[in-house]
C-alpha cells in the first residue's frame, strides 16, 4: 500500500513538474517583450555587421585612390610595392573594425566586456614582450616599402651585405650576392641602405703606359680606342673622359678614364673600356713591331747592298791590279824579244 501511494505521488510531481515546464515554455513564447528584444538585437546586430562592411569598402576605396594619387609622384613606382602596402593597410583596417563589430556583437548578448577587453590587454601586452623583434621587423618591413628605399632587383648593400634584392618583405629581405649567395635578413636589423642603383654609376679605368711612350700619342690612341663605346655596350650612357695622368713613377705612367653608365652597369663599362683599350694598345703593338721588322730588313737589305758593292769595288780594284801586272808583265816579255832579237 505503501508503494502505491509513494508511486502516486512521484508520478503526480512528475506530472506537476511538466505542467510547470510547458508553462514556462508557453509563456517564454508567448512573451512579446522578449520577442520584440531578441528583434530588436538581431536588428541592431545586422545594422552594425552592415555597417562594418561599409566602413571596410570605404576605407579601402579611400586607401585605393591615396595610393593612385601618389604613385605619379614617384612614392610607390613598383606594382609589388603599391599592392603591399595598400593590402597591409587593407588588411589592418579590416581586423580593427571587425575586432569592434565582434565586441558591440557580444555587448547585444549582454556578456561583461571588461574582463574580456582586460584578458585581451594582458594577452597582447605578452604577445609584446615575447615577440619584440618581429614586431620591429615588420613595422621596419613597412616603412621600407612605403618609403621606397630599394625595390626588387635594386643593388644594395647594407652592413657586410651586399646584392640584388630578391624578395622584400614585411619581415625579411633577401638579397642574391654576386657569387650566388641567398642572405636573408631581418627588416629590423637593417639600420642603414646604400642603394647602387637609384642613379648613374661611374666607370673608373686607370691604364698603365710604358715612360717610353709619348704622351699625347697615348691620350689620340686611348680616345680612338673608345669612340663608338656607346653603341657597343648599352651600358655606358656616354662617351668616357681621359683625364689624364693619375699617377706615375720612373717606368711608366698610369692615364685615368672616366665613363658615366647606367646603375648597375659600372662593372660592364669597366670591362668594355679595358677591353677597347687592350685591343687598341696590342694593334698598336703589333703596328710598331711591324714597322720595326719592315725597318729591320730595310736595314739589312741596305747593308746586304753596301757590302756587295764594296766586294764590287774590291773585285774591279783587284781586276784592274791584275790587268795592270798583265801589262807590265806583256811590256817587259816585248822588251826581252827585241833585245834577243838585236842579238
Amino acid at each position: 500500500m505503501k508503494t502505491w501511494m509513494l508511486s502516486a505521488l512521484a508520478e503526480a510531481t512528475d506530472v506537476k513538474q511538466l505542467e510547470n515546464f510547458k508553462d514556462k515554455v508557453v509563456n517564454w513564447v508567448t512573451d512579446a517583450d522578449m520577442w520584440a528584444g531578441v528583434l530588436f538585437a538581431g536588428i541592431r546586430i545586422i545594422v552594425i555587421y552592415l555597417l562594418t562592411r561599409l566602413i571596410i569598402r570605404f576605407v579601402s576605396k579611400v586607401i585605393d585612390r591615396s595610393i593612385e594619387r601618389e604613385n605619379p609622384r614617384g612614392l610607390l613606382n613598383n606594382s609589388r610595392r603599391v599592392s603591399t602596402v595598400g593590402g597591409l593597410l587593407k588588411n589592418v583596417t579590416s581586423v580593427i573594425c571587425n575586432f569592434v563589430m565582434i565586441m558591440l556583437i557580444l555587448s547585444e548578448f549582454h556578456f561583461d566586456l571588461a574582463p574580456l577587453l582586460a584578458g585581451a590587454g594582458v594577452v597582447g601586452l605578452a604577445i609584446g614582450f615575447g615577440a619584440q623583434s618581429l614586431v620591429k621587423d615588420v613595422i621596419t618591413g613597412f616603412f621600407i616599402i612605403f618609403e621606397d628605399q630599394f625595390a626588387v632587383g635594386d643593388v644594395i648593400q647594407t652592413g657586410t651585405y651586399k646584392g640584388t634584392v630578391q624578395v622584400i618583405g614585411l619581415r625579411t629581405t633577401k638579397l642574391l650576392s654576386s657569387t650566388g649567395e641567398v642572405h636573408i635578413i631581418p627588416n629590423g636589423s637593417i639600420a642603414n641602405v646604400t642603394n647602387y642603383s637609384l642613379a648613374n654609376a661611374l666607370a673608373v679605368v686607370d691604364v698603365p703606359i710604358k715612360m717610353e711612350r709619348s704622351l699625347e700619342a697615348s691620350l689620340a690612341l686611348i680616345s680612338g680606342a673608345l669612340r663608338g663605346i656607346e653603341e657597343r655596350n648599352p651600358n655606358v650612357v656616354e662617351f668616357p673622359n681621359v683625364l689624364g695622368i693619375q699617377s706615375m713613377n720612373t717606368s711608366e705612367y698610369v692615364i685615368r678614364v672616366a665613363a658615366s653608365c647606367l646603375p648597375n652597369g659600372r662593372e660592364a663599362a669597366e670591362r668594355q673600356i679595358q677591353s677597347d683599350i687592350k685591343v687598341a694598345l696590342e694593334t698598336q703593338t703589333a703596328l710598331e713591331a711591324a714597322q720595326a721588322e719592315t725597318a729591320a730588313r730595310a736595314a739589312e737589305e741596305a747593308a746586304k747592298r753596301q757590302a756587295a758593292d764594296e766586294a764590287d769595288a774590291e773585285r774591279r780594284k783587284s781586276g784592274e791590279a791584275a790587268t795592270d801586272s798583265d801589262v807590265k808583265r806583256e811590256a817587259a816579255a816585248a822588251q826581252e824579244n827585241n833585245k834577243e832579237e838585236k842579238r
